[in-house]
């Protein structure tokens, strides 16, 4: 398996890496939880949570452009950590990004059937079982592992098809939140904004902890960064500007549909930024051309996130962190194929624990996204000191500040997750997906330091890193 890592292909243009992560950030969060938003936080709530949100978005992202061009190698964060803090650390921070990927691939499996709810009511046949109160029935269970099996073949066969997928569907759904929004602004009315906040604080936290679900996916960019075939330094300058698109776009929609519903409207929508774009243009049929936007959303987002998501499974794999089943490139292809199959898998089984799991994905998810950031944001600083002569084609600014304003905000949102905090993570269903995912980490943890998956491939960084010890 020598030399197979170097087969990885350098296929991505700007424009691809630019809307694979526009498109990964825009799924289907802002059609499915909007009402959420702003029923927990109010219309002024809700804002004030993205744009915290967009701060703690916009410093990490700063750190990880910075990386990424010092970096452009497979796996991201798993190589900044390692580099930072060493091979253990590195295995923490790339588990928990995963289950951040994990998290968005399974929740866009379970979303797909959701739209088809609102398209098609009352369509369900074949009862299988209850979770959470709600009841799964096996067509709505098919809906989402179809798509599963039709996203996982296309991202086997190859980068570059998915890559152009990713382009067209993202340029749709741009176009489709420019027009809510331009209806909005039109035919809107200002007193639909009250209340401008609910629940005081604990409203704008059960808000704020699910930014970072919905703003992952900047950091698909980094996974990709060896098969981008594009100057080191545009990979820092793509990435914080995807960042800024995608938090202008939240704060749009937000904004949107807070002008578009009233409180009474928002307490009964299941879909409320479908239900603004029909109220303020007086049809269902903009209503369903907005659910096209989510679906183009959807599979944008989960498109990404299998992209991404297989690419960091593949480094820990060719690290000798995982079993070496997942480091296998596609001779043809080029794809970390079995890597991509594992996470299809995933989401073709994620289905069965039905429209609840919705929730437990986002914010379980959640609090790996945030303890990855957390130590990338450490290893920024380290690596300042450290490496002070490391080549940085792009730079975060010239002292720490950054990175320590990363890593501040980052813990907070940490806290946000755990017991007796208003918006700690559910129990038992949240702590259980946590728990389970943090116990196969153990176990593949264990195993790592046993010398279980070692003779795997080298990833180029770590070539290079001990090239220069050595030197």
């Amino acid at each position: 398996m020598k030399g197979e890592e170097k087969e990885l292909k350098k296929v991505l243009s700007k424009v691809d890496v630019l809307f694979l992560s526009i498109g990964a950030m825009l799924g289907w969060g802002w059609v499915v939880l909007s009402g959420n938003w702003i029923t927990s936080a109010g219309s002024m709530g809700a804002l004030i949570a993205f744009v915290i949100g967009g701060l703690l978005v916009t410093f990490v992202g700063l750190t990880y452009a910075e990386l990424a061009s010092a970096m452009p190698a497979v796996g991201g964060e798993h190589h900044y950590v390692e580099r930072a803090m060493g091979h253990k650390a590195a295995f923490v921070v790339s588990w928990a990004i995963t289950l951040g990927y994990v998290s968005v691939v399974t929740f866009e499996a379970v979303a797909l059937p959701t739209v088809i709810d609102y398209l098609i009511p009352n369509y369900q046949a074949g009862y299988l079982w209850t979770i959470g109160g709600w009841d799964v029935y096996l067509t709505w269970v098919l809906i989402g592992s179809v798509g599963a099996v039709l996203l996982t073949a296309l991202n086997y066969f190859g980068l570059k098809p998915a890559a152009f997928m990713q382009v067209v569907l993202t340029i749709a759904i741009v176009g489709i939140g420019l027009l809510l929004i331009f209806g909005s602004v039109t035919n809107g009315e200002t007193k639909n904004l009250q209340p401008f906040f609910e629940g005081g604080a604990g409203g704008v936290m059960a808000v704020l902890i699910m930014v970072p679900f919905l703003f992952v996916g900047f950091d698909v960019i980094p996974q990709v960064a060896e098969e981008a075939d594009i100057p080191a330094r545009d990979i820092g300058k793509i990435l914080i500007f995807s960042v800024g698109c995608a938090v202008i776009f939240y704060l749009a929609i937000a904004f949107g549909v807070s002008m578009a519903l009233s409180k009474e409207a928002l307490s009964v929508t299941q879909l409320a930024t479908a239900d603004a774009m029909a109220a303020v243009f007086g049809s269902k049929i903009f209503a369903n051309i907005l659910i096209f936007g989510g679906i183009c959303g959807i599979v944008t987002s989960w498109n990404a996130f299998i992209i991404g998501g297989s690419r960091v499974i593949y480094a820990m794999a060719i690290s000798g962190m995982l079993p070496k089943w997942f480091a296998h490139l596609h001779p043809k292809y080029k794809t970390p194929s079995n890597a991509v199959l594992f996470l299809g898998t995933l989401a073709a089984l994620a289905p069965l624990l039905g429209r609840p799991a919705l929730v437990w994905i986002v914010d379980a998810g959640g609090l790996g996204i945030v303890i990855a950031y957390f130590l990338v944001a450490l290893s920024f600083i380290i690596l300042r000191k450290k490496e002070p002569n490391m080549n940085r084609p792009f730079k975060a600014g010239k002292g720490n500040a950054m990175g320590w304003v990363a890593l501040v905000l980052s813990l907070g949102f940490i806290v946000l997750y755990m017991p007796g905090m208003p918006a700690a993570l559910i129990w038992p269903y949240e702590w259980v997906m946590v728990a389970g995912w943090t116990a196969i980490g153990a176990y593949f943890f264990y195993q790592m330091n046993r010398g279980k998956y070692n003779g795997h491939i080298e990833s180029k960084d770590s070539k290079l890193h001990k090239a220069k010890g050595s030197a």
